[in-house]
């Protein structure tokens, strides 16, 4: 392995916190991005920058990806300046959240090039890539799994869920329903209490040492919605895009997602009034709009 460069295409929050490990666990890491600031940090510490997603498969053995949509994901490994034009990576990771159809899809496109796919989606945020701690969910052929293995285990604890394409999609499209549910569920009942009177650090603390607490009431409400800040750190898009990818596929799948649709429609909602780029910890403002009063903690500006 430690032999073996290593590639990085797409270095945003999470992807360029990822690489910043792998870099110094001591992997040789080949770095690119369509934003040249993007790379700087990584460049500086002793990666090599490239010209091109492709030019990234011509000087690395495994390539990272992590980038936002599916069809980004699908240009970026076979597109006509990807990474298996390069012709010498034989191992490709996708850290994005794809889906388990467009996995299938570039999985079977990848195999007749001789070029394994590892799908390896993350959860855990911007602190879990910084700090190493994410969960990791890993399904692909076990012998590719093991030869990345060492670098994935800098990112986090690993979940090998199997061998077959989208099993790992599958995981992290049910894990990022039931972030979205939570914060939609725990809006609606903080904005419900502040609305009676409650103060919000009181209800909090109700719901965090009782049944209903989650990981929306213990993270995201102390820290950016009592705060006002709404900066968690998830796009109220990418959160959208998961939700909406989750129940297509169930649908296809036969699994009806009832109260899963009404989140997607939150979402919806929430991207319609603050935008894609919003923190998707604003779905609180749209309830507090229609109930007209704010969930805001004691020291909040």
């Amino acid at each position: 392995m430690a032999d073996l460069i290593v590639g990085f295409v797409g270095l945003g929050r999470m992807g360029g916190n990822m690489a910043a490990r792998a870099l110094a666990a001591g992997f040789p890491l080949v770095v690119f991005d369509t934003a040249d600031a993007a790379t700087k940090p990584l460049t500086d510490g002793g990666a090599t920058r490239a010209a091109s997603p492709a030019d990234v498969g011509a000087k690395a053995d495994i390539v990272f990806v992590s980038v936002p949509t599916p069809d980004i994901v699908h240009a970026v490994a076979l597109g006509e300046s990807g990474i298996a034009k390069g012709g010498r990576a034989r191992i490709i990771i996708d850290l994005s959240t794809t889906g388990p159809s467009m996995a299938k899809r570039v999985s079977s496109e990848l195999a007749p090039l001789g070029i394994s796919w590892i799908e390896a989606p993350v959860s855990g945020g911007i602190k879990g890539a910084r700090e190493g701690t994410l969960a990791v969910m890993v399904c692909g052929p076990k012998p590719a799994f093991d030869t990345v293995e060492p670098v994935l285990k800098n990112f986090g604890k690993l979940f090998y869920v199997g061998e077959a394409a989208g099993l790992a999609q599958v995981a992290k499209l049910a894990n990022n329903l039931l972030a979205a549910s939570a914060m939609v569920i725990s809006s609606e009942a903080m904005v419900m209490a502040a609305k009676a009177g409650i103060e919000p650090e009181i209800m909090l603390d109700i719901i965090n040492a009782g049944s209903g607490r989650n990981s929306a009431t213990q993270d995201k409400f102390p820290k950016s919605v009592l705060p006002r800040s709404f900066d968690f750190g998830f796009a109220t898009g990418l959160s959208y895009k998961d939700v909406r990818l989750c129940i297509d596929e169930a649908e296809a799948m036969g699994v009806p997602m009832v109260a899963g649709a009404a989140v997607r429609q939150m979402l919806a909602v929430t991207q319609a009034k603050y935008g894609p780029t919003s923190d998707f910890t604003s779905i609180t403002r749209v309830v507090e709009e229609w109930a007209g009063v704010e969930v805001k903690g004691k020291s909040a500006p």
